[in-house]
């Protein structure tokens, strides 16, 4: 096997501390942002380091593994959370146009009361629900129902837009409520609004 670069082993160590922290590996534009280079130059070391045999890769998304160093792998018994991006009002949440992304997320990481429900992700835009630690650039993961209690954090559609947002019934109306003082709720007549999902989980790249 050919002698590893000093970045090439720094990659090495992002793949692997990401998997630890997150329990799935980083996507190359992950790789890319991380590292303050091209994607073409992270697909490029990725061949490398293929080639030498250290990880080893698919077309699916989320697919590195890293050669013997089996413990940091997503396990066998992981499950598939689709990252879902613009939501268009009339056509199903998780229909294949909406989809961006798949987490393959290890269970154990995940709350409990998840069996028997679908889970999705979002990808979050803004910093209208940071003082519930969700800032923009979080993938924050569902557990899809279209009923909510008050104050749980939901994912609701409102006409083509998916916000988060916290949940409060108001009798015919319902108020979306931010968790930061620079924004303020929004009051919707309860037909305008459709509750998506529950928040059960965050993840965050650092």
């Amino acid at each position: 096997m050919r002698r590893v670069t000093d970045k090439q082993q720094r990659i090495l160590d992002f793949i692997e501390r990401f998997i630890r922290k997150l329990g799935m590996p980083p996507t190359v534009y992950e790789i890319a942002d991380h590292f303050e280079v091209s994607t073409a130059t992270a697909f490029n070391h990725l061949r490398a380091l293929q080639r030498k045999g250290l990880i080893e890769r698919s077309s699916k998304a989320r697919s590195l593994t890293l050669v013997n160093r089996t413990e940091t792998s997503v396990p066998a018994s992981a499950i598939s959370v689709p990252i879902v991006g613009r939501i268009a009002a009339g056509t199903p949440l998780l229909a294949d146009q909406h989809i961006e992304d798949v987490l393959e997320l290890d269970p154990q990481l995940l709350p409990g009361g998840i069996a028997g429900h679908r889970l999705f992700g979002l990808r979050v835009r803004g910093e209208s629900m940071i003082d519930r630690g969700i800032f923009d650039g979080d993938v924050i993961i569902a557990r899809g129902q279209q009923t909510a209690e008050e104050g749980d954090t939901v994912i609701a559609l409102v006409g083509e837009e998916a916000t988060v947002k916290l949940f409060y019934p108001r009798g015919k109306k319902v108020e979306l409520r931010p968790a930061n003082t620079a924004y303020q709720s929004q009051i919707y007549a309860s037909e305008e609004v459709a509750i998506q999902g529950i928040v059960i989980s965050l993840f965050r790249k650092y």
